[in-house]
């Protein structure tokens, strides 16, 4: 065995620091939205109300988002979900199981959710001492009675199913309530560059999930069957102009457009991008100038839905 001193100055630094001599790997970053009607219309025995089906054209989008990555070996799962709001700093989940119902305030008859997830509390941790260094307002949430919000849940089971693979689950920040996007897209910019450092860092490989809409102008009504895919469409034709636009920007590798775009998208399309999870996933990919890959697009009570993958492992740096 090698003793402290056989290693050279270059290797002792990051052992002292807590960071791993592997370099750790983002494999791919996707835009994976929560709408609860999809885990309802899945009927998975964790959750507690039975749909007739509904909203194929995305649940097949996620499933071609999980065969993408069938082969593809990763270690961790980081999620940031708009629906875990704090109004004081960016907090993390920091006990390494959870387990609970989990319902959705809008659509309790939907969704009502038992969950059980375990988390990966070494990276959590990196991520918010990194973020903290930074000069970030953090927190790490160690309260074992803490309900986890529909949109991680969600997306979490959208995602992975069989939920085998260990969480970082990010609160979505709203100081932007207090200042403005733009104030906002600096913070999340900061926080997509820290947990970026962060993962490298932690030699692990690992999926990055924004949990987020696109144009998010819901209907006012329900359908007195939710289900019923005859009432389904996009609330309007400029939510409709304003996602296609986006998503051609996705599909073009232009993440610096929609960067500079954001505030003018966030307003006018009452877009989910206001919890700051979209720019937080671009930052952290570094703003891919590859394509993205489009699985799906719907819309759900007439909210727009796309998911997306961007395939990071395919476009190392040299």
């Amino acid at each position: 065995m090698r003793c402290e001193e056989d290693f050279s100055d270059a290797d002792i630094i990051p052992l002292r620091m807590g960071v791993s001599m592997t370099k750790g790997e983002i494999v791919a970053g996707c835009l994976a939205p929560h709408p609860p009607h999809l885990v309802y219309a899945e009927n998975p025995p964790q959750n507690e109300p039975v749909a007739e089906g509904g909203w194929e054209q995305l649940r097949w989008g996620y499933e071609r988002l999980r065969e993408s990555l069938a082969d593809v070996e990763y270690d961790a799962i980081v999620l940031l979900s708009p629906h875990w709001q704090t109004y004081v700093g960016t907090h993390f989940l920091g006990l390494p199981h959870f387990k609970n119902l989990s319902v959705d305030p809008v659509f309790p008859n939907l969704f009502r959710y038992h969950y059980e997830l375990d988390i990966d509390i070494e990276l959590s941790k990196q991520i918010h001492d990194r973020a903290a260094e930074a000069g970030l307002a953090v927190k790490m949430m160690n309260n074992p009675d803490f309900r986890i919000d529909y949109g991680t849940i969600t997306t979490g089971h959208m995602f992975n199913p069989e939920w085998d693979k260990p969480f970082v689950v990010v609160s979505s920040n709203r100081s932007r309530d207090y200042y403005s996007v733009e104030v906002m897209q600096e913070m999340m910019m900061e926080l997509g560059r820290v947990t970026r450092e962060a993962i490298l860092a932690s030699g692990k490989k690992v999926v990055v999930l924004a949990s987020n809409s696109l144009s998010h102008r819901h209907f006012t009504t329900e359908s007195a069957i939710p289900e019923d895919m005859s009432k389904e469409h996009i609330t309007s034709h400029a939510m409709h102009l304003w996602d296609m636009r986006m998503i051609e920007y996705f599909r073009t590798g232009q993440a610096q457009r929609i960067i500079d775009e954001m505030p003018e998208f966030t307003e006018q399309a009452i877009a989910e991008s206001d919890g700051g999870g979209l720019t937080w996933l671009l930052s952290t990919l570094d703003l891919p100038t590859y394509p993205g890959i489009l699985h799906g697009y719907g819309t759900i009570i007439g909210t727009g839905n796309a998911i997306v993958e961007w395939p990071a492992r395919n476009h190392k740096e040299a």
